[in-house]
């Protein structure tokens, strides 16, 4: 933050206690500033079970609900900036799992932390969608983004056997050559936020995943796990459902 020019506000808010939202959110809403650019970054993976708000699942309710609840409380500065871009964070795990319709929090089936995770990066890829479907008209656009592989806490949850099951360390720890080169660094993989949220080349688009700095292509039987968005993430019908299920779980919150 050094070295970034000009002045810099910094204000706390926890996406697990939705009253801290409304509090963020009120407080920027009182300025009466224009929001130029929003990016939806924080996010949870592959925690325990876990409820948060009303009873959502954990995963669900910080990567998804909480950060359209912020985002519809925001909506008026964006509106205000006339050609706000939102920018929601989803992931390649969106490859584990749609949206578990009929049981999207976990009441009458068996918890699963990976699915539970891919479900809520689909949930926020479909918003993206949502909310260009929305915006574009008032002057509001929105993408997903896939960041990449990265290193960071949002592995905590996660132990060294198990990474090394999943290929990501090896048994001491350490992390193999392979994967070094495939994954990101933080700034990295901060590229294609950036990229979403200011490139020229998106101007007059919007509700489209993107990955590594440009548009993703729709996945084929020859696409691998790690690339390219599954067409459940870019279904009209899916996100209009989803945005229906999300206002009503918001609702009773």
């Amino acid at each position: 933050l050094a070295n970034v020019p000009g002045e810099i506000e910094i204000a706390a808010m926890d996406l697990e206690d939705l009253s801290s939202v409304r509090k963020f959110t009120s407080d920027f809403e009182e300025t009466g500033r224009a929001l130029d650019i929003l990016i939806n970054n924080a996010g949870i993976m592959a925690c325990p079970e876990t409820r948060v708000g009303p009873g959502w699942e954990r995963q669900l309710g910080v990567n998804h609900l909480a950060h359209m609840a912020m985002s519809l409380a925001l909506a008026p500065a964006l509106e205000r900036a006339d050609g706000a871009r939102l920018v929601a964070l989803s992931s390649t795990a969106h490859v584990r799992s749609d949206v578990i319709w009929d049981d999207p929090n976990y009441e009458s089936h068996p918890y699963d932390k990976w699915e539970a995770y891919g479900q809520s990066k689909s949930a926020c890829a479909l918003f993206a969608l949502g909310v260009d479907h929305r915006g574009k008209d008032i002057g509001v656009r929105a993408f997903s983004v896939h960041p990449g592989g990265i290193f960071t806490p949002l592995q905590r949850h996660l132990s060294d056997e198990e990474m090394a099951e999943l290929g990501w360390k090896n048994p001491d720890g350490t992390i193999p050559p392979q994967v070094q080169a495939m994954f990101k660094t933080p700034e990295q993989g901060a590229s294609t936020s950036v990229w979403a949220a200011t490139a020229p080349a998106l101007k007059d688009k919007g509700g489209v995943y993107c990955e590594d700095c440009d548009i993703a292509k729709l996945a084929t039987e020859e696409s691998q796990r790690w690339e390219h968005a599954r067409p459940w993430i870019c279904d009209d019908e899916k996100a209009e459902r989803l945005w229906d299920i999300s206002e009503t779980m918001l609702s009773k919150a």
